[in-house]
């Protein structure tokens, strides 16, 4: 009979009493399975060194002899610092302990000594931070020790001793859930050999094999659970296939006053294929900053309209909802297609009226925020929803959007593009497409990194601009002084500029406004009565003003390398040249990168490559909601081939009949089931 590690209480491993339950419950780790999944994030090396081969700084473990009498400072009636001479290998070195002066007695000329410690090299002094008397306990020379995240009272020495319990007690019982095939092909280490030599390796070497086996299984059973929902998604086929009128989409786009680009024209065509399946769409669009996302979602809405079904557009901004309204009108008024906004600002009666309208079908696209997905919120027949800016809904707003319908499809946008490595992660259960070129014609933003002593010829050059009658727009990372971070914030730059600029106009935009000020102030900026708009980010999202051509950021080296692209890509959306300024003095090799990056390329696709690198995945979206999966050992960026593997040998496994029924594969389908793949709780 086998036992579930998982359902066995941690108290079972002899040494887990008293206070040790509830501060192991800190760390997430309540039952046998998940202390020998909390693995070490790094080891400890005591191997006896060699002073000939150490460097400056090192943290080196040494054998020596007690060549004198330990002389003690004291420093109150605590504190206290004790040196002693320790001949090793034949060479005079000081050992220092700090606070550890009762050590002086055993420390007698003579005896043999084992040293752990930082080195300095010039002064020939080891600061000691572990020492051992070879023939007194245990040893832990030339040894490999785990050092773990832990909390409370746990020590390191405590939660060796109880993850050695814990494999004594239960490491046979370890369950195998990977098939045979694939330990096979990759020469991989079976589990339980892997989590015991994760906890205990006897060499770096066999730490890093059993590393390899965990990281791909990590990876694997995440792909897994995409490829099978993907699998049965498909399957289910309780989606809409809507009957698409391909001759009457191509006219539409005909009848657009520009060309698309043959990489619109190929995801147009990947979204119409998905609409007339009769599984549910769920697609990620992405491109970067004006590729022309939403030209290809007036399409697709389009076509979805003409089909007999509805539309709704879900976006975060009121703003950006009433400039999507108006581009939508100006595309839609043709064929009789009727829009309408359903935002937090509408009258009771308007929004009455609009929600009347909604539910009988008379209003065939609706374009929102929030207010989509509230209760009282009914279509007559939802046939597809489109969210810009995916990575602002969380998961559970689009989900409530989703079943307002009967099941419609989803096309998600996003322009953040999205790394490779993130697309088959955190988007592993959608399908894909990307929009690669920009549309003919648009001049590269030309962009300019410049230290803060030059601030007086970028204020010459904001107000060159204004006064060929252009805007600009003034970036600000914080709006209050803050202790931390010697940022100067948005309002002190706006009386700055109002004083540097007397005969314009300088409004200001800020996180502590309400929405309603928001918007009353970037309509006058819209409209061209406001010159120069000092801003903190609340105008990275969409927000689209032809007539600006400039955009200025201060502390340019505090934002992400995304969120610098994405705000370099508010300006350039008209027919003259636009410039961005970059003012920084960054401090250190990340913010010199950043810089760097943003003034050798104006690909979004490796910006957002090169900021996966510097931040790590967990930061790249900047929210716990974008579905960036936490690994317990892997890494994105660094394990990202065998992550390409384990998506192949996942997909795979799911297409073959006897992944469904053989006994081989029985581990792998409890894992899916225990993660809610079988009943389409995974995504919703």
């Amino acid at each position: 009979m086998t036992v579930d590690l998982y359902s066995l209480p941690v108290t079972k491993v002899s040494g887990v009493k008293g206070k040790k339950p509830e501060e192991l419950l800190a760390l997430g780790i309540t039952s046998v399975g998940e202390l020998l999944d909390y693995y070490p994030f790094r080891y400890e090396d005591y191997t006896l060194r060699d002073l000939t081969n150490v460097k400056d700084g090192d943290k080196i473990t040494v054998q020596g002899t007690i060549a004198g009498v330990p002389q003690v400072q004291m420093y109150g009636r605590i504190k206290s610092r004790m040196s002693c001479k320790i001949v090793v290998d034949g060479l005079f070195i000081t050992a220092v302990w700090f606070n550890r002066h009762y050590l002086k007695d055993k420390l007698t000329a003579g005896s043999e000594i084992v040293l752990t410690g930082k080195w300095d090299q010039k002064r020939l002094h080891l600061t000691v931070s572990e020492v051992e008397f070879p023939g007194r306990g245990t040893s832990l020379i030339d040894t490999l020790q785990p050092v773990y995240s832990v909390a409370g009272s746990m020590t390191q020495k405590w939660f060796r001793q109880v993850t050695r319990q814990a494999l004594l007690q239960f490491g046979e019982m370890i369950p195998e859930v990977l098939p045979a095939e694939l330990l096979r092909k990759y020469d991989l280490l079976p589990r339980k050999q892997a989590v015991s030599l994760l906890h205990l390796p006897g060499s770096m070497e066999q730490g890093q094999r059993a590393r390899r086996r965990m990281v791909y299984e990590e990876l694997f059973l995440f792909q897994l659970k995409m490829q099978a929902y993907r699998a049965l998604h498909h399957e289910r086929a309780d989606g809409i296939a809507h009957p698409v009128d391909l001759p009457g989409v191509r006219a539409f786009v005909r009848a657009l006053p520009f060309t698309l680009t043959e990489s619109q024209k190929n995801v147009l065509a990947e979204i119409l294929h998905d609409l007339q399946q009769n599984y549910a769409m769920n697609r990620l669009l992405q491109g970067d900053v004006g590729a022309g996302k939403t030209v290809v979602a007036a399409a697709s809405l389009f076509a979805v309209v003409k089909a007999g079904y509805q539309g709704a557009l879900m976006v975060p901004t009121e703003i950006l909802a009433e400039q999507h309204k108006r581009s939508l009108d100006r595309l839609f008024e043709p064929y009789g297609i009727q829009a309408a906004l359903l935002t937090g600002s509408l009258t009771g009666k308007q929004r009455r009226e609009t929600l009347a309208s909604l539910q009988m079908g008379l209003t065939h696209v609706v374009i929102g925020t929030h207010a989509l997905i509230q209760e009282d919120v009914f279509f007559r027949t939802l046939g597809l929803v489109v969210t810009d800016e995916q990575h602002r809904f969380g998961v559970q707003q689009r989900s409530i959007l989703r079943r307002k319908g009967l099941n419609p499809d989803v096309l998600t946008m996003t322009a953040t593009p999205i790394p490779r490595t993130l697309a088959i992660t955190a988007f592993g259960d959608m399908d894909v497409s990307t929009l690669r070129e920009l549309p003919k014609g648009r001049k590269p933003i030309k962009t300019y990194a410049v230290s803060h002593n030059m601030l007086e010829r970028v204020l010459g050059f904001i107000r060159r601009e204004v006064t060929a009658g252009r805007q600009a727009y003034v970036i600000c990372p914080l709006i209050e002084e803050s202790e931390k971070l010697d940022v100067q914030n948005a309002i002190d730059v706006h009386a700055q500029l109002q004083y540097a600029f007397p005969d314009y106009r300088v409004g200001l935009l800020h996180g502590r406004m309400t929405p309603g000020e928001k918007d009353g102030v970037m309509r006058e900026f819209s409209a061209g009565q406001v010159q120069v708009l000092v801003s903190t980010t609340v105008i990275e999202v969409g927000v689209d003003v032809p007539n600006s051509t400039l955009m200025v950021v201060y502390d340019a080296d505090r934002f992400g390398l995304s969120q610098l692209h994405q705000l370099r890509g508010r300006v350039g959306r008209g027919e003259h040249q636009s410039y961005c300024v970059l003012i920084a003095d960054p401090k250190n090799e990340v913010g010199k990168e950043r810089m760097k990056a943003m003034t050798e390329t104006n690909d979004g696709f490796e910006i957002a490559r090169r900021d996966l690198e510097l931040r790590g995945p967990g930061d790249f979206f900047g929210t716990k909601q974008s579905g960036v999966p936490d690994f317990r050992v892997a890494d994105m960026v660094t394990d990202f081939e065998i992550m390409e593997q384990a998506r192949d040998d996942a997909a795979e496994l799911v297409r073959r009949p006897d992944f469904w029924t053989g006994a081989g594969y029985a581990p792998l389908r409890e894992y899916l089931q225990r993660e809610h793949i079988f009943n389409n709780e995974m995504m919703d």
